[in-house]
């Protein structure tokens, strides 16, 4: 009970002090260009953790002030961290067994996160490409779910990559050359619409084999 009291508590704060001053730290980040690198990956990790603003708008900030390369890697730093904190929080904090058991207690969910366990390393990888799934939703479905801790933090910091990356070079090309947005808009489409074509190819297999598997067993079981 005190852990969740805690996290909860801890969340409240963050999530009020980033409603009140999310404007003065963006206006700092863009007023103090390369001297505080760790600072501004600090910054992008609440950010991040609680998006009270989108993220994107944070990322284009950070890649207008550092450039792509190196504001890439700060947002994604920033983004990577936060999805490891709020996974540990709901892991740890105590909420774990109450939303596994609410996940395993209807057929289609329980069905869901069976897939979803089998097959995390992938399914996390492949979900985090796909912007329009908010990034919350993966990290509490996961925690609440029985995937282990690093191989979550691998698989959600490699599928960040492409987004990130795409963030920083937005705000820097917004300086540089605003043309340039519309293909690499463009580019990251066919991008996601390819690794989604695939990764609902490759879970429809997967349900095949669970589905072929239950069937081999129901003669013995009987």
């Amino acid at each position: 009970m005190y852990r969740k009291l805690f996290v909860l508590f801890s969340m409240v704060i963050i999530v009020a002090l980033l409603v009140l001053y999310h404007e003065p730290l963006l206006h700092w980040v863009q007023n103090n260009e390369r001297d505080y690198v760790i600072v501004t990956t600090v910054i992008a990790t609440l950010m991040s953790l609680f998006p009270v603003i989108p993220y994107p708008l944070v990322g284009g900030v950070v890649g207008a002030v550092y450039g792509p390369i190196l504001g890439a890697f700060i947002i994604w730093m920033g983004s990577t961290f936060a999805s490891m904190i709020f996974f540990a929080m709901i892991r740890y904090g105590g909420f774990d067994k109450f939303g596994n058991k609410i996940l395993l207690r209807y057929t289609i969910t329980k069905k869901i996160t069976v897939l979803f366990e089998r097959n995390a390393f992938m399914s996390i990888t492949v979900l985090r490409m796909i912007p329009v799934i908010p990034s919350i939703l993966i990290n509490a479905y996961a925690a609440l779910s029985r995937v282990p801790f690093l191989s979550y933090s691998i698989a959600s910091g490699l599928g960040k990559i492409p987004a990130m990356t795409l963030f920083a070079l937005v705000g820097h090309t917004i300086v540089t050359n605003p043309i340039e947005i519309v293909y690499m808009i463009l580019i990251y489409g066919v991008f996601i619409s390819i690794v989604y074509t695939a990764y609902r190819y490759w879970t429809k297999r997967i349900n095949l084999q669970m589905e072929s598997q239950t069937r081999k067993k129901q003669p013995s079981e009987i």
